[in-house]
């Protein structure tokens, strides 16, 4: 995996990095590296873990310059509370039958589109829609969900064959990707919160940017923590030339989207997403460019943006016939 994100790595000392990145050869001294919870030197030959996000801003230049890579967005299909008419927030509810077929239907879409790792939130509604979307890749790659935490968590789930490992995808869950959480108003029905706090205070609270529910979060909260998961997480596996899915929730989503996207506070109030209908993003020259959802006749555009979308295309047809 460090290969893939970075190159060839080579030991130096005190963990010094000596990286080769095609043809340029680059070193990351110690003050550049950065540390991660259980991560440290391996043995005795000097080796330090390099995350993609430790690379100095012209080598991640370098990188926006060379790679290219696929972004899905998956809202969770219909929950169980959903269907209720009830707020949801961060409690942990899984899908109707509804929205099984969303996810299932959500897969179809992104089936020909390369997925290399997957990001959920913690909450089941998110990782089922993920899996469930995942059955349906023509990829046929098995999505495996990353325990790291603590030591016996990470012995425990180590894969031992390198063909295992490259017919597998790594599912990775972070409560950053969980959906806002609306504090007092969780578990209420909709309606009858509108008739106790009034339609103009509930509005506010569900459509308003800056104004939490009583000890919950507003948008701008939850876009907060979104982001910088996705900035100091997902994106610098973007521009190593990963190709990343991620199964979320309407609110962080959205606040993702606003990132992407450049919108302001007022345009993303506005946006309204769908249930198991994939977004797809091509990241390019360290930049997000939006692709819409993958069916039918739109599909064919996706590929005539980038060679290398049409090429792993390609390559599932020939290996399927």
């Amino acid at each position: 995996m460090l290969q893939q994100a970075v190159g060839t790595l080579q030991p130096l000392s005190s963990c010094e990095i000596h990286c080769r990145i095609g043809n340029n050869s680059v070193r990351f001294p110690p003050k550049d590296l950065k540390a991660k919870r259980g991560s440290n030197c391996f043995g005795e030959k000097g080796f330090c873990v390099i995350l993609a996000s430790a690379l100095s801003p012209s080598n991640e230049e370098s990188l926006k310059k060379s790679n290219e890579a696929a972004l899905i967005l998956i809202r969770h299909g219909e929950s169980l509370w959903k269907e209720k008419n009830l707020f949801t927030g961060c409690l942990d509810v899984p899908l109707t039958h509804k929205g099984v077929g969303e996810a299932i239907e959500a897969g179809k879409r992104i089936r020909n589109i390369p997925v290399d790792m997957i990001f959920t939130s913690v909450l089941i509604r998110a990782q089922m829609t993920a899996m469930l979307a995942m059955t349906q890749h023509r990829g046929k790659k098995v999505p495996i969900f990353t325990h790291d935490e603590n030591e016996q968590a990470r012995l425990r789930s180590q894969i031992h064959s390198e063909d295992a490992i490259k017919q597998s995808i790594p599912v990775i869950t972070a409560w950053q990707l969980n959906g806002r959480m609306y504090g007092e108003l969780q578990g209420l029905n909709k309606q009858e919160t509108a008739y106790r706090f009034g339609k103009e205070k509930v509005h506010d609270w569900r459509r308003s940017y800056d104004i939490p529910p009583p000890n919950g979060e507003s948008l701008e909260m939850c876009a907060r923590r979104a982001v910088a998961y996705f900035k100091d997480e997902i994106k610098p596996q973007l521009l190593s030339g990963k190709n990343v899915m991620i199964a979320a929730h309407g609110n962080s989503l959205r606040s993702i989207i606003m990132y992407l996207d450049k919108l302001t506070t007022q345009e993303v109030i506005s946006l309204e997403l769908s249930t198991g209908i994939p977004m797809l993003y091509i990241f390019k020259e360290g930049k997000f460019i939006r692709r819409g959802s993958p069916i039918a006749s739109t599909e064919a555009g996706v590929y005539a943006y980038t060679t290398r979308l049409a090429q792993y295309r390609q390559k599932l047809d020939q290996m399927l016939h």
